[in-house]
C-alpha cells in the first residue's frame, strides 16, 4: 500500500514542514490558496521552464497581515539574483502585480542537487528530451545520487521509450527505500518529458538516511574539530584535566604530574619529600633545643639502678 502514498504528503506535518505556512479566516482561505497555486506556477513558468533554467526544486510561501514571504530553494542562485539583484527585483514586482500584496523573496541554496530529487527528476526528463539512451540515463543518475551520499534510490520512466509503438515502464533501483518509516528523509520528485512521439512520465525517489542522524552528522564535524583543537591546546599548555574515552585517570599527563612533584593518585611523590624538607629543617631546630634537657632525665634514674648492691652481697 506504500507504494501508492507520495512520500512528501505521508511526512508532512510529522517529520517535514508545511509548504505553505499561514492561518485565514474561513472567508480567506479559498482565495489564499488559488493565490499560492498561481504564485507557484508563475515562478516555475517563468524559472524554471524557459531561461535562466534556475533549477528551482521547491516554493515555500508564508504570510503576514502586511506582506507575503516567498522562500525559493534553487540550485543556481546566481541566475535567480542576477547582476545586482536585478532579476530579484524584476520577479518582486511581477508577483506583486499578480497579487496585490508586498512581496519578500528569500533565496535558499541546494548545495548538493545530486540529493534532491525533484532536481534529478527535471534533469532525466530533459536529457530523454533530447533523445539520449534512457537506460543509460537511468544509470547514471541513479549511481551519480549514490556517489552523492544518498543510502537509496529508486528512478521509475513510464511512456513511449525510444519511440516505440507500446508504451512500457523501465526501473532502476539501488540501496534502500524504506517508504514506510516515518523517521526516514526520503525525497520525491515527479517530472514529464515532453517528445516529439509523447510524454515520458519520470518518478525519482531518494533516501537520504534518517532525521536524527542528519542532525548528528550536522553537528558533530564542528564539535570534534572543537574537541580536538582544545586537546592539542592542553597537550601543548598544560591546560585543565580532562578525562574520556582512552583515559583511565582525569588528571594531567603523566610526565607534568612528575614535574608537580605528584604520583598518579595525586599524593606527593617519595623523590620529592626530601627537596621539600631542607626548607622546613631550619624551623624544626628550635623544638630540638627545649628538648635538650630530657638527656639529663637518664642521670635520675641512674641511682634506681640496684647492681651495684647486688655485687656488694
Amino acid at each position: 500500500m506504500g507504494q501508492k502514498v507520495s512520500p512528501i504528503g505521508f511526512r508532512t506535518g510529522v517529520t517535514i514542514g508545511w509548504k505553505s505556512r499561514w492561518f485565514a479566516p474561513k472567508s480567506n482561505y479559498g482565495e489564499f490558496l488559488v493565490e499560492d497555486a498561481r504564485m507557484r506556477k508563475f515562478i516555475d513558468d517563468r524559472l524554471n521552464r524557459q531561461p535562466p533554467y534556475a533549477a528551482i526544486s521547491a516554493i515555500e510561501i508564508e504570510r503576514t497581515r502586511e506582506e507575503v514571504k516567498v522562500i525559493l530553494k534553487t540550485a543556481r542562485p546566481g541566475l535567480v539574483i542576477g547582476p545586482k539583484g536585478a532579476e530579484v527585483e524584476k520577479l518582486k514586482n511581477a508577483l506583486e502585480d499578480l497579487t496585490d500584496r508586498r512581496v519578500n523573496i528569500s533565496i535558499t541554496e541546494i548545495r548538493n542537487p545530486d540529493l534532491n530529487a525533484q532536481l534529478v527528476a527535471e534533469g532525466l526528463a530533459e536529457q530523454l528530451k533530447r533523445r539520449a539512451s534512457f537506460r543509460r540515463t537511468l544509470k547514471m543518475r541513479a549511481e551519480g545520487a549514490m556517489q552523492a551520499g544518498a543510502k537509496g534510490v529508486k528512478i521509475i520512466i513510464a511512456g513511449r521509450l525510444g519511440g516505440t509503438e507500446i508504451a512500457r515502464s523501465e526501473r532502476k533501483i539501488m540501496g534502500a527505500i524504506p517508504l514506510h518509516t516515518l523517521e526516514a528523509d526520503v525525497d520525491y520528485g515527479f517530472a514529464p518529458s515532453f517528445t516529439s512521439y509523447g510524454v515520458i512520465g519520470v518518478k525519482v525517489w531518494i533516501y537520504r538516511g534518517m532525521f536524527a542522524e542528519q542532525a548528528k552528522e550536522e553537528a558533530t564535524p564542528e564539535s570534534t574539530a572543537m574537541t580536538r583543537a582544545r586537546r592539542r591546546r592542553e597537550r601543548r599548555d598544560g591546560g585543565p584535566p580532562r578525562g574520556g574515552r582512552g583515559h583511565r585517570s582525569a588528571g594531567p599527563p603523566r610526565r607534568r604530574r612528575e614535574a608537580a612533584g605528584q604520583t598518579p593518585a595525586g599524593k606527593p611523590a617519595p623523590s620529592a619529600a626530601p627537596a621539600e624538607s631542607p626548607p622546613a629543617a631550619p624551623a624544626d631546630p628550635p623544638p630540638a633545643a627545649p628538648a635538650d634537657p630530657p638527656p639529663a632525665a637518664p642521670a635520675e634514674p641512674a641511682p634506681q639502678d640496684s647492681p651495684p648492691p647486688q655485687a656488694d652481697q
